[in-house]
């Protein structure tokens, strides 16, 4: 339900070439973190100020309030706030996807140990007579919400019979695991990893089995922001872009997992980190995997927004599937057009020389 009281805030005026853009400490901040750390911002024209979020609401909050010109943000966002779903309605759009998978499914060790993370069913008892199952994602309209309900519908499990979601913020889903508080989440790495290492739980499930292909995060824009300064917003498109290739590529992953562990990234282990980069997983309770396609950043069809990504996220929001309304929300002709109007920047194989910091803005850690 919308909450129509509420309109979004005027953009605040911001000299040119400045952008505040969100994010939350999740290991799919990577692209984000590198072209700031690269100077690829720099490098386009742009000055970018990183603020650190707790969650997703509080993103969707500052880009209502004129605080965020653009955010790293769940994929469905986009359709979400445009319609006002359980929020204020704010003209968002995305020309750019930033990853592809990348969340687990982690249930508590106090629950059966599966042979090894697969789609397939779920091993959980009933609790007939008992308090119902709860699991814990990050936002109500969200992939993690659609792939975990999807995945308990295929041991049977019924919402509000045989379980209930709660909403936790990516950073606080292991404490409440551990506190037993929930009985497991579906969250974006590397809490999933973080869970499992710590004994707290064991990773089910990956989302790369679940949808192969999904779109998970995207550069989300207020509409006003992006036609106000589209050249800017090309430019923005294609330094995160730049980012996104250097994420990948497997010689980079020790700096990004550097990157990713430092005060200014996520401030955690590199042990946590460096998973979902390499593909290496410690599974938990003793199991591990080797899945390359974990955590896609860069690739064929990887970052580029479809009318068959935003249809398939529609369908899950019981939203109708308006051709016309998707095409305005994911914009594959903003980003072709970013791709060709693009030439080629150089991106650093190693650190960057003070030269490359010039114009890097400093990253925010802000608290709700």
């Amino acid at each position: 339900m919308s909450s129509p009281s509420r309109q979004p805030s005027p953009p605040p005026r911001r000299p040119a070439g400045e952008w505040t853009l969100g994010y939350v400490p999740l290991t799919h901040a990577a692209p984000l973190l590198a072209a700031q750390h690269l100077g690829l911002f720099a490098r386009h024209g742009l000055r970018v100020r990183l603020c650190r979020e707790i969650g997703w609401a509080t993103i969707r909050e500052k880009l209502l309030s004129g605080e965020l010109d653009a955010a790293q943000a769940l994929a469905p966002m986009p359709l979400a706030m445009t319609h006002g779903l359980n929020s204020a309605r704010v003209d968002c759009l995305t020309a750019l996807v930033l990853n592809r998978h990348g969340n687990t499914v982690v249930l508590s060790r106090r629950l059966p140990v599966p042979d090894a993370a697969t789609p397939g069913c779920p091993q959980l008892p009933e609790r007939s007579g008992e308090e119902p199952y709860t699991f814990a994602v990050v936002y109500p309209h969200s992939t993690q919400s659609f792939l975990l309900r999807a995945w308990l519908r295929q041991a049977g499990l019924m919402p509000d019979r045989d379980y209930r979601l709660v909403v936790v913020p990516p950073p606080q889903v292991v404490s409440h695991l551990k506190a037993g508080h929930i009985d497991g989440f579906c969250v974006g790495e590397p809490w999933g990893s973080m869970a499992a290492r710590s004994g707290a739980g064991f990773i089910a499930a990956l989302s790369a089995d679940l949808a192969p292909g999904h779109a998970e995060k995207v550069l989300l824009v207020r509409r006003d922001r992006a036609e106000q300064r589209p050249e800017e917003h090309q430019q923005l498109i294609r330094a995160l872009l730049d980012a996104c290739a250097w994420c990948a590529h497997p010689a980079h992953h020790e700096e990004a997992v550097s990157l990713l562990a430092s005060r200014n990234g996520l401030a955690l282990p590199p042990e946590v980190l460096r998973p979902a980069l390499t593909g290496l997983l410690n599974l938990g309770a003793g199991r591990s995997a080797h899945r390359p396609d974990v955590l896609t950043f860069h690739g064929p069809k990887v970052n580029r927004p479809t009318l068959e990504d935003a249809a398939w996220l529609a369908r899950q929001l019981d939203l109708p599937v308006d051709p016309d309304l998707l095409s305005r929300l994911y914009r594959t002709d903003l980003h072709d057009a970013a791709i060709a109007g693009s030439s080629p920047v150089p991106v650093p194989d190693s650190e960057p020389g003070p030269e490359a910091a010039v114009g890097a803005g400093p990253v925010t850690v802000a608290h709700p």
